[in-house]
């Protein structure tokens, strides 16, 4: 007779894991991920516990351990993925929220912050996410900076449809719009007349690159909100400057996260718009990712 213990199941999952081809130690993590998201049980008692209550779930675990093993992300799997402390759905559709975009959110918030007065310490923000996605920035601005006033655009009707689920999800307010940041008409679908900080991540991957991407990302994620045209890399980033310069106030900020490819075309196409202050930052990993630039008086 099958004895369902919770050692049992994790090494049954690690194992399909690793027969995909799957590193070890990336197989041990996302087999504890699995096990602590369907189980809802922390890893430590996860790893301990009698399971003989989670036999029912172990052909689920099974099956989605199944899907990862043929290349599926495991966020996608399960719906959801972490960023900047929070839950957000993700589904097909959306970009999978990744770490160095947490870190592009923890630098504006350090700025919005840094302005504050001991005057007017919560003093309303107006902010922008262009081309949200999953909402994942947008969403974690609202939830860090709570008397921001944020709203979020994107031009596809499922980004749309997560990112007001995240919000709900996460209690707090975003104003969702539809909006094709290359339209000409850009600048008048907004309801707020100008704003404070201006954000986007937006499409930075040439065509060309696809080579060097891994599988699992160019057969699951969004090419919508992934690539460029090789002869017009920056084509997103040019036309959100031009919009900062119509849209955001005064002594506003732009960030924008960009292709570690393309920092220093960046930094001098924002300077010779006529940003000021340009400033160029690395990720974790030690790649040029994050530009903060901020509107001329």
């Amino acid at each position: 007779m099958y004895f369902c213990s919770m050692n049992n199941i994790y090494r049954e999952l690690k194992t399909l894991l690793t027969e995909g081809n799957m590193p070890e130690g990336e197989a041990k993590a996302v087999a504890l991920m699995l096990l602590e998201k369907v189980a809802g049980l922390p890893t430590a008692k996860a790893l301990i516990a009698d399971g003989n209550d989670l036999l029912c779930r172990r052909q689920t675990l099974l099956e989605l351990t199944a899907r990862v093993a043929k290349g599926e992300p495991v966020q996608y799997v399960l719906g959801e993925a972490d960023f900047c402390g929070l839950t957000m759905k993700v589904k097909h559709g959306v970009l999978i929220p990744r770490p160095e975009t947490e870190e592009l959110v923890n630098w504006m918030v350090e700025e919005v912050r840094n302005q504050s007065t001991p005057n007017n310490p919560n003093t309303p923000t107006t902010l922008l996410d262009i081309g949200t996605g999953s909402g994942c920035i947008a969403v974690a601005l609202a939830k860090k900076l709570e008397q921001a006033e944020v709203e979020a655009w994107d031009v596809s009707d499922v980004a749309l449809e997560v990112t007001r689920e995240n919000a709900e999800r996460n209690g707090v307010k975003v104003k969702v719009n539809k909006v094709d940041v290359l339209s000409p008409h850009t600048s008048h679908l907004s309801p707020l007349t100008s704003y404070d900080l201006i954000v986007s991540n937006p499409p930075y991957i040439c065509e060309e690159e696809k080579e060097e991407m891994e599988k699992n990302v160019l057969e699951h994620e969004p090419a919508l909100a992934l690539f460029v045209p090789n002869h017009d890399p920056l084509l997103f980033y040019k036309r959100i400057a031009d919009l900062g310069l119509s849209m955001l106030k005064e002594q506003g900020l732009l960030f924008f996260e960009i292709n570690r490819r393309f920092g220093a075309e960046v930094v001098k196409m924002l300077q010779e718009k006529g940003y000021q202050e340009v400033e160029l930052r690395q990720d974790l990993f030690g790649n040029d990712r994050m530009v903060k630039a901020i509107k001329p008086a």
